[in-house]
């Protein structure tokens, strides 16, 4: 049985390659035309929000944040969240949405959305938007709009457009060298 040295890290721009690969490997080509990418097209993400899990060295697994307005709420959206196939089942994925979420609480964001499955996410803290609540820039299943509500009163707040929120972020070296994250 191969021995896992699981580091969790901020991602910073020494990490897109990989990322990129390991992003190709989950969702192909078709990753492009989702109504999520169609956001984050839109402006940089939150590198101070984006995690890596790497295993001997190697990143294995990635999670992005976006910052976002959806309707009155400033809040950010979660994706892609991608693991390499060698490392799926691990728990990995969760602990980068779990460490994701909480960064944007500590950051001050209001909630954390994404479009998902809801029997992966609904576990980790994540409710059904109202069906049809928020407008994407693309067709997107109602069903697998889901948030994780931060600040008080989001939810008669979060209805109405859903897009890229310029936060002050560069997206080039925003945080300078990786940190460890306490896992």
């Amino acid at each position: 049985m191969k021995k896992h040295d699981l580091v969790y890290l901020t991602e910073d721009a020494s990490h897109d390659a990989a990322i990129e690969i390991i992003n190709e490997e989950a969702f192909g080509p078709g990753r492009f035309t989702r109504a999520a990418a169609r956001i984050r097209e839109q402006g940089p993400h939150d590198r101070s929000l984006s995690f890596i899990c790497t295993d001997n060295g190697e990143t294995i697994a990635s999670v992005r944040m976006t910052a976002v307005t959806a309707g009155s709420v400033r809040g950010h959206l979660l994706g892609p969240l991608a693991v390499r196939p060698s490392h799926k089942n691990k728990g990995i994925g969760r602990e980068l949405v779990r460490i994701a979420v909480e960064a944007a609480r500590r950051k001050g964001s209001e909630a954390v959305i994404l479009v998902g499955d809801p029997p992966y996410y609904q576990p980790l803290g994540f409710e059904k938007v109202r069906y049809g609540a928020l407008e994407f820039p693309g067709p997107v299943d109602p069903a697998r709009v889901l948030v994780v509500p931060i600040a008080t009163g989001v939810y008669t707040r979060l209805h109405g457009v859903i897009a890229w929120r310029d936060d002050g972020i560069e997206s080039e070296g925003a945080i300078g060298a990786s940190r460890e994250v306490a896992a």
